[in-house]
Formats: C-alpha cells, structure tokens, sequence
C-alpha cells in the first residue's frame, strides 16, 4: 500500500457529459459524484513528489510520482508514468475534467476509462483516484498552468485489482483461476496482436514477469491465420481441433469459458473452449515484440 496518512474529505466534481470549447469531450462516467464512493479518510499526501522507492529508467512505475502515493493495491503497483508530452506550444484542456477525458483518450489502455471521483485539490493540482472497496486502484493526477490544465502523472495497481466489467474495457485479457477469481497479470496475461504489424487476428498468453516488471516468461501464441509462422524460436506450430494430451498439466487459469494447459515440458501450450475444441498455441523463450 503506497498512501500516506489521510485526514481531509475531498472535493467533488460533477461527472456529466460535457463539450469543452476546445472540443474535448467528458464521457458520462468517466467522473463520479456519489456520497458513497467518498473514503472516510481521502488521501491529503502531495500532489507533485519524486517517484518513491523509484527503480530506474527500465522501471514500468518510472515517473509516477505522487499519482504511487495515492495508490491502494493490495499487491504491488503494476504501472506508472508522467505525462510530458506535450511541447511548449500545445494548448491545454479547459478544466481538471477535460484533462482526465484527454488522459483517457490518448493514454494507457491498460487502466479503467471510467468511474474515477475528485478526492484531492491543491493549488493547481487535482488527483482523481478510481476506487474499489473504498481503495484506489488507479490515480491520475492533473496540473493547470498558463496553457491550461493537463494529466501530470497516473499510476494503477494491477489490472485484476479493478471490477470485473471495467477489466472487460481493457486491451488485455485477466484470466482467472477455477474459482473464478481474477489472477494477477504477474501471473499470466494475454492480447491480441497490433493492428499496425497485421497480427490483430493473433493472440499472446504471457506467463510470469521479469525483475523489471514486465514480461518476461514463457510466450504462447495463437495465430489461425499464419502471420508469424517466420518467427524465429517457436517450440512447434498453431493447431486447431487437436486432442488434449493425457500428460498435459492444467495451470488453473480461466477465460471466457476457455482453459489453458501446459504441455508437460512447457514447450507449447494447449486451450480447451467450452465447447472441448482445443488449440495447441506453440511457445517461444523470449517474448515476440512488434515495431
């Protein structure tokens, strides 16, 4: 848990749909102004600090800045960053609202874009924080100056700290294990392919993490269309309606009705639907990048 000492009740902040003059739009939802989602001790740390505890440049919470302060997580924090951008000549949003719609739109499609409240305020800082069970999970924290206002740094804690409809909005995939509780992305993860590199029909599972923090185990691939058959290291190749061998070992995890098992050397990967179809998802050492 990353929050300091709380002791003042925040300020709220209308969450309608609105239009600014610049045209950044608000999405109804994206703000909440609810009694009930008000803590009984809101976060009074600062709003501008160094990265605590920070871990160098190869960091994934390299910048986060205050936005870590206000985290909640019930694991460790999974991402983090600044917001800088913006060169000197770019205008900024009208308000703090419009500020966090621009963040929603333009940054980490990995953090929930909807159901953060006002919980903080100094001076030109405002921190909104997305809260579950009364603790946040993700921060970002937004800064006016004589351009106008702007996200200055976010911060989120593991994408299975969030509710389960808002990880259903993410670009990446939470699995779950048997009984049906959502895994840690430090565990196990997985994608569709960039669009830009023609490999959105491919899927990516990613099991374990590196010291840096991002991942770094064992990759399986989904690939029914053969876009990366020329891939270099991969155990064997994509196939569909195979039988699951009877050596195959069952990780636990779960998604969408799909489960995912381990050939017993962890060379390749098999997922059985809920259907009984199963995939045999070659593997590779290393994980396959896109440029």
């Amino acid at each position: 848990m990353m929050r300091n000492a709380l002791l003042r009740a925040a300020p709220a902040v209308v969450g309608l749909l609105a239009l600014t003059a610049c045209g950044t739009e608000v999405p109804d939802g994206l703000i909440v102004n609810k009694p009930s989602a008000v803590p009984a001790s809101p976060y009074s740390g600062p709003l501008k600090a160094k990265t605590p505890q920070q871990d160098g440049r190869d960091s994934p919470l390299e910048g986060g800045g205050a936005a870590l302060l206000a985290l909640e997580c019930a694991g460790k924090p999974h991402d983090a960053g600044s917001v800088d951008d913006e060169g000197p000549g770019d205008d900024g949003a009208d308000s703090a609202a419009e500020a966090l719609a621009r963040q929603m739109g333009n940054g980490s499609d990995e953090m929930p874009d909807r159901g953060y409240r006002a919980e903080a305020r100094t001076g030109h800082r405002v921190l909104y924080s997305y809260d579950v069970a009364g603790r946040t999970r993700a921060a970002v924290i937004v800064a006016e100056d004589r351009r106008g206002w702007f996200a200055e740094t976010h911060a989120s804690c593991d994408p299975s700290e969030f509710r389960a409809r808002d990880r259903a909005r993410l670009s990446i995939f939470v699995w779950q294990d048997t009984r049906g509780r959502a895994v840690s992305t430090a565990k196990v993860v997985s994608w569709m392919g960039a669009e830009h590199c023609d490999w959105q029909s491919a899927e990516f599972v990613t099991l374990g993490r590196g010291d840096d923090g991002r991942p770094r185990g064992r990759q399986y691939l989904r690939d029914p269309e053969g876009k990366l058959t020329d891939i270099d290291g991969l155990s064997s190749t994509y196939a569909k309606d195979v039988k699951l061998p009877a050596d195959a070992v069952d990780t636990g995890y779960r998604q969408d009705g799909r489960e995912l098992w381990l050939a017993r050397d962890r060379s390749h990967a098999y997922v059985r639907d809920a259907d009984g179809t199963v995939e045999r998802w070659p593997g590779r050492k290393e994980p396959v990048g896109c440029m």
